[in-house]
């Protein structure tokens, strides 16, 4: 009995959203076929009805998580209205990112794998950068320094939870954070004000 459309485009989605949630937690190394495949309740056999390859699904996984960023960073930058900066630097710095990678922004753990990947790989990346330092930009006044800034600001907060991930120190992690958080908002308070 043949699946729908429909039904092969849901279960498509379906391996995806387990695979990109994978891949964060886990990284593009470690997932393997038969595991994702029995989390989205299909047989190992269906799985070549879905994908090429597992490299095809673990570049069309990454890629889908790079993506899933875009709308929570725009959200994050909204919940602040005074200052849509720091709403982005607070959101992306807290705790609650850091501590769920799996549903947390892409670029943190692919960063490595996609410096190593293959070209698609690294343009899902690369585009993902580039929308991320637009939104970032775009929150600036001052055009002039505007992608600089942004820059600066998304390499920080990439930075901070790679590492507040990373470390072993609970209390170091949590300082991390912290004061790069303190430091990007002290910066661009400076850098917004109007210069005597």
């Amino acid at each position: 009995m043949g699946h729908s459309q429909a039904e092969k485009a849901a279960t498509h989605e379906r391996v995806l959203r387990i695979a990109s949630r994978k891949v964060r937690t886990e990284g593009v190394t470690r997932p393997g076929i038969a595991d994702l495949m029995k989390e989205a309740g299909l047989t190992h056999g269906a799985f070549y009805t879905h994908f090429d390859s597992r490299d095809d699904l673990i570049t069309q996984a990454a890629a889908a998580a790079l993506a899933q960023g875009s709308a929570k960073m725009e959200r994050a930058a909204r919940k602040n209205e005074q200052d849509a900066r720091a709403g982005l630097v607070d959101a992306y710095l807290a705790k609650q990112h850091r501590d769920a990678p799996a549903t947390g922004c892409a670029l943190v753990p692919l960063g490595a794998a996609a410096g190593r990947g293959d070209q698609h790989f690294q343009e899902a990346y690369e585009k993902q950068v580039r929308t991320y330092l637009e939104l970032i930009a775009g929150l600036d006044d001052d055009a002039e320094d505007a992608r600089a800034e942004a820059m600066l600001t998304l390499s920080a907060l990439v930075g901070a939870v790679l590492m507040s991930r990373a470390v072993a120190d609970k209390d170091f992690s949590d300082e991390l954070l912290k004061t790069v958080s303190e430091q990007l908002k002290r910066y661009a308070s400076r850098t917004s004000s109007p210069t005597a």
